[in-house]
């Protein structure tokens, strides 16, 4: 495993995916005001602002966990790298929709995160497919 590009691959995804979610809340502000519908299930801004720390850092592990099963597969480039992050936005849609079953939120509000993380993972694995290259053995 090429561990320098690995961990050039995981911060290069941690920046790729933030950046992505604020571009996702910039550009989209129904999707923050569909949550706000729902205050018994997600908190308000001012209480959310103490808890972001933690969510960021979950967030960035999460990135660095996906950098790592890409590495082990042995693989690299873009199209391997964006195939990753498709699946594992598939995999993110697959727990929205289940909370989406166990939560009382609307299908605009599950539908509107489904989208965001799809697109959040695909670009993602796609920095982490770009950068990650594993090492020549010969």
């Amino acid at each position: 495993m090429n561990y320098s590009r690995l961990a050039l691959a995981a911060l290069a995804g941690v920046v790729a995916s933030f950046a992505v979610g604020f571009l996702i809340i910039a550009l989209v502000p129904a999707l923050m005001e569909e949550g706000q519908k729902y205050p018994m299930v997600f908190r308000q801004k001012e209480e959310m602002m103490s808890y972001m720390p933690f969510g960021f850092l979950a967030a960035a592990i999460s990135v660095v966990v996906v950098a790592v099963i890409f590495a082990m597969t042995r693989q690299s480039g873009w199209a391997a790298g964006l195939c990753l992050g498709f699946l594992i936005g598939i995999f993110a849609i697959c727990h929205v929709t289940n909370n989406y079953v166990n939560f009382r939120v609307g299908g605009k509000l599950a539908v509107g995160q489904a989208a965001a993380y799809l697109v959040q993972w695909m670009v993602t694995g796609l920095v982490i497919g770009l950068i990650y290259k594993p090492l020549v053995t010969s």
